[in-house]
């Protein structure tokens, strides 16, 4: 028998490398959505990505991690599921295609060219902090900021449920 029930899947993007405050963002991130029965999905190696994870670990919850090289072992231990691409950067792509929605915590060029790509597929997103880069706040059409874990989370969920109840409406019975 197959399960045709699909959990949501969040991409949690943020720097390979943070602070101690960062990472606490991210790894609460990591355990409300896993709480929410949520699976992640990020770039697989260390800072927001590792943190991301701890967090979803802690409470059960799982994140798949899609590394830069060729190499599945190259995951942060905290992934639940390394995966190889062989890409480099241009895993983000991926990262964003395989998510419903993206919570990006803080972060540089790269995460902010994951909050491109996932803008330019549509999928909605949630930014936590500041981008380096940038000399003013964040402000993309279509894209919310948070002030806290909590509040970026509910965005993100409520996103999801909206487009879940849109997708019920117009399908036929």
């Amino acid at each position: 028998m197959i399960n045709k029930r699909r959990n949501a899947v969040v991409a949690v993007v943020g720097d390979g490398a943070c602070d101690s405050g960062t990472a606490d963002t991210a790894r609460m991130v990591g355990m409300l959505l896993a709480r929410a029965g949520v699976t992640l999905v990020c770039g697989g190696l260390g800072g927001v990505m590792q943190a991301a994870a701890q967090g979803a670990a802690e409470v059960g919850g799982a994140c798949i991690g899609l590394t830069p090289g060729l190499d599945r072992t190259e995951a942060d231990p905290a992934m639940s599921l390394g995966l190889a691409t062989g890409l480099g950067h241009m895993r983000n792509y991926l990262v964003v295609l395989n998510a419903d929605a993206v919570i990006a915590v803080q972060g540089g060029w790269g995460t902010l060219s994951e909050i491109a790509l996932a803008r330019k597929i549509g999928r909605p997103v949630v930014a936590i902090g500041r981008f380096a880069g940038l000399s003013r706040a964040l402000d993309l059409d279509g894209m919310e900021t948070a002030r806290s874990p909590g509040q970026a989370v509910s965005a993100v969920l409520a996103k999801l449920n909206s487009d879940k109840r849109a997708r019920l409406r117009q399908e036929p019975l």
